[in-house]
């Protein structure tokens, strides 16, 4: 520990810390601009100057180590006339005339900077020539005349996101920002994950769904787990009369760090599916509105006694509702068939290893954020679980090595320092030759070189998707965990949607066979139904659908119930690392319209049904892959 004073207090930090880390650790403003606490301190702006004593010139304090016995100050008269001199230029470079601006009055940091020091004019007249704003992205638009040249999105898109789409071009005052080689926007290699936008300090990258509906003081803040995939980002859902304003990742969260993807930020926004806001009930051949007690009549009399019936429930659905609905239909009713729309493929068979062995076997995310080889097995990490994959991503420039196995196009293999071949349904024979060659270094040439990467390393990486889980039999997943112990490997394997695993412990892991079922329960949640699903309840004489949106598969049911979208209920979420995390309702759910688990429960009550609600003691009945925690 080494000890400073900045403006006469006395302040204790860790070596390594920055001179504006340890302001801020006491509580002492210093503005900034360039600077981030997600970033490589950069040191661009010169907003941050301050006064340090012996030293014959301001100096950065977003860049500059603290030292021993260093003294600072950071309001002189000297430190503030910089301050206002660095902001009159950045203001006289380019168009920053706020009142035109979207991102003006409070969510500018830019204005805030120049309100904190007392500007109320600009004392250098602007000489700025117009840029054509960019608004070929479908989420964004890119306007440079906002631009202040603080590089925070070009370092985001790199150090964070791993994608290095953005950058500049010139120098100086005629320095812009462009993606890749000058190419719009919406052509570029942009993976629409929106970091860029939500660092930029200013109005130079902007979201299109939120553009002017709604500054930071005038929406409401819903920070929960997002529900888009097995990751488990936190985010801030802000909202403003009831209605989905823009989604941001929350820069604290331990998981992410305030990384989101294109599927958690942008497309929850875009849902433009028709809303079911009432009860129908078939008759005569075409489905009408109902009355609520007389859909749950119509259920409770097709259902009878379970005999003949299959359940299917979303994995997007939260834990509550999953217990609840294996309560009812497996535990109660006995139906028949009890499983969720995944069927287990991302977790069956992964899910059969822990409990053979009665112990968890699988690492968290973490270690992903920290390695030097990964070895991706069927599974495209720039498509699919996208964040987890900017940590691989991110890491590569550093020297971390790549080796992708797939048998399919996988966009990750671009950026592999190796590439083998992994057909579906040769799990087993692949990881067996895999082995052989790590053991005796013999083999076919690809497994030699990969089996030398891996043992070369120190914090080896195995990752793994749905593809594999599914295709894997008891035996590939055996050797998948003796490779591990054999390199001292961690295993993360991504699962597949929010609550997959989840399900997994609650047992809901059986395939949908087509099987002469009487009746079917289908449990969507806002979940968009498969072509193969529809055309497995064809033939079912009795389905009932619970859905927030109405689809093919609610037009052919008997009895449909509106329920909840993601953002109008709350629940508790299993992610892929084992953390339970809570969603938080962000919309106030339209009348007329229940929660799938107040929906479970009328019907429970017409059958004469008193179901089990414990639902934290269902998850830990079984062995988990991966240790069950806290958030």
């Amino acid at each position: 520990m080494i000890k400073l004073t900045i403006d006469g207090n006395e302040i204790e930090v860790q070596e390594g810390t920055t001179v504006l880390e340890a302001a801020e650790a006491a509580g002492l403003y210093v503005p900034t601009l360039c600077h981030h606490p997600q970033l490589t301190p950069y040191g661009g702006c010169r907003l941050c100057m301050v006064e340090v004593e012996g030293a014959r010139t301001l100096q950065p304090s977003c860049t500059l180590p603290a030292t021993n016995g260093m003294v600072v100050k950071t309001n002189t008269q000297k430190v503030l006339d910089a301050r206002k001199f660095v902001l009159n230029l950045i203001f006289s470079e380019r168009n920053h005339f706020c009142m035109y601006c979207q991102v003006s009055d409070g969510d500018c940091e830019l204005q805030n900077r120049a309100y904190d020091e007392g500007m109320t004019h600009w004392d250098l007249q602007p000489n700025w020539q117009p840029f054509e704003v960019d608004a070929s992205h479908p989420f964004m638009v890119l306007d440079n005349n906002r631009c202040i040249l603080c590089r925070r999105c070009v370092r985001a898109c790199g150090e964070l996101v791993g994608n290095y789409t953005l950058g500049f071009e010139e120098r100086g005052a005629d320095s812009m920002l462009v993606a890749d080689y000058n190419v719009p926007l919406g052509e570029s290699s942009c993976i629409s994950c929106g970091t860029c936008v939500q660092i930029c300090p200013t109005g130079a990258i902007i979201d299109r769904q939120s553009a002017y509906q709604g500054k930071e003081t005038e929406v409401d803040h819903h920070i929960g787990v997002c529900v888009e995939c097995s990751v488990g980002c936190q985010r801030d859902v802000l909202t403003r009369d009831n209605r989905l304003i823009r989604i941001e990742g929350v820069w604290e969260a331990p998981l992410n760090h305030g990384l989101l993807c294109d599927k958690g930020r942008f497309l929850p926004l875009e849902d433009d599916r028709p809303r079911l806001l009432t009860p129908l009930v078939r008759k005569d051949g075409s489905l009408k509105a109902a009355i609520w007690d007389d859909a749950i009549s119509a259920i409770a009399e097709g259902l009878g006694k379970g005999e003949g019936l299959a359940a299917i429930a979303s994995t997007r659905l939260p834990i509550e509702d999953l217990a609840l609905f294996k309560s009812v239909f497996a535990d109660s009713l006995k139906a028949e068939l009890v499983t969720t729309l995944e069927e287990g493929k991302a977790t069956a068979s992964l899910a059969k290893m822990a409990e053979k062995h009665g112990q968890s076997f699988e690492s968290n995310l973490e270690t992903l954020k920290d390695t030097d080889v990964v070895l991706s097995l069927e599974l495209d990490l720039v498509d699919d679980h996208q964040v987890a994959g900017f940590f691989v991503k991110r890491q590569l420039t550093d020297g971390t090595k790549l080796i992708v196995a797939d048998g399919k196009g996988n966009k990750l293999a671009e950026k592999a320092s190796l590439k083998l071949d992994l057909e579906a349904g040769n799990e087993g024979s692949f990881l067996l030759k895999l082995h052989e060659a790590i053991e005796s270094e013999t083999g076919d040439e690809g497994f030699v070189k990969a089996a030398k990467i891996l043992k070369a390393a120190v914090k080896p990486v195995i990752v793994y998707g749905q593809d594999f889980a599914a295709n894997a039999d008891d035996k590939a997943v055996e050797t998948l965990v003796e490779i591990s112990e054999s390199l001292n490997a961690s295993l993360v394997g991504v699962k597949g949607n929010a609550n997959s695993m989840a399900a997994s412990q609650l047992g809901l892991e059986s395939p949908i066979k087509a099987n002469g079922y009487k009746s079917a329960f289908i449990m969507l949640g806002d979940e968009e139904p498969s072509q193969k699903l529809v055309k497995q309840l064809e033939d079912v004489p009795f389905v009932v659908a619970l859905s927030a949106y109405g689809s093919q598969l609610t037009g052919n049911a008997d009895v449909v119930l509106p329920v909840t979208m993601w953002a109008e209920q709350s629940g508790t979420y299993l992610n892929m690392d084992g953390r339970l995390q809570k969603a938080v309702q962000a919309l106030e759910v339209p009348e007329g319209v229940l929660t799938s688990r107040e929906t479970l429960l009328k019907i429970s009550e017409a059958l004469s049904i008193e179901p089990e609600t414990d639902w934290k003691t269902s998850i830990t009945l079984r062995t988990p892959t991966v240790e069950i925690k806290e958030a």
